[in-house]
């Protein structure tokens, strides 16, 4: 039996039990990686403080390190999420979304999903339509960021030629399941984009260790 969704985030919250270490995997889920004296800037702690935190939340699974390369001399230690933390962040989706996507398979055809999920971004680009604000495109992917990030993406707006030009970047997805076993879902969501902004959209998707990032690039 599946346990309930609000039963594992409690019980992960109970788990990591201080304020402080949740501050930590927040302020790490926006990010590729975050050394101690990072951390320590970003929030206003001390070093032996975030330091313990960072070793109790490694110990219990929520964190791993690498060692990321410098310019010049050795590779700086970063702590970085695991694929456990999820749990802690918003799920649309869970098991038994799953599990009726693929009953639907068993009785309608291998297409049936893909067509099903068609039609929901078809739905949901046209309420999103409503919503979404700009005469530009700038202004509309500051509107859809924000949008988005209300719904649990974790997204914003980035213009920084050297993060590879104008985006919205996203470092969660509630529906992450979703995309783990339904392809599709990045193409969907890029068409999304596309109709949204009025203008192409290139999607990039990243997975590492615990790490999810989906970048939009378009030209404004």
């Amino acid at each position: 039996m599946l346990e309930p969704e609000t039963t594992v985030n409690q019980r992960l919250l109970a788990e990591i039990g201080r304020t402080q270490r949740l501050e930590i995997l927040n302020t790490l889920k926006r990010t590729r990686g975050l050394s101690v004296n990072q951390l320590v800037a970003k929030m206003k702690m001390s070093y032996m403080g975030i330091k313990q935190h960072c070793l109790t939340l490694e110990r219990d699974g929520y964190l791993d390190t690498w060692r990321r390369p410098q310019k010049m001399g050795r590779p700086e230690m970063v702590y970085r999420l695991t694929r456990r933390s999820h749990g802690l962040f918003q799920a649309d989706s869970n098991a038994f979304t799953l599990d009726l996507l693929q009953s639907i398979e068993e009785i309608h055809g291998t297409n049936a999903p893909e067509k099903l999920l068609y039609n929901l971004f078809e739905r949901k680009t046209r309420a999103l339509k409503d919503k979404v604000k700009g005469n530009t495109v700038e202004e509309r992917a500051k509107s859809l960021a924000a949008i988005r990030d209300e719904e649990g993406h974790m997204s914003q707006f980035v213009n920084e030629p050297t993060e590879g030009g104008t985006q919205i970047l996203e470092c969660h997805s509630p529906i992450m399941n979703l995309i783990e076993r339904y392809e599709i879902i990045g193409r969907l969501e890029q068409d999304m984009f596309e109709k949204l902004l009025q203008t192409p959209v290139r999607r990039e998707e990243t997975w590492t260790s615990g790490l999810y990032e989906a970048a939009f690039y378009f030209a404004t």
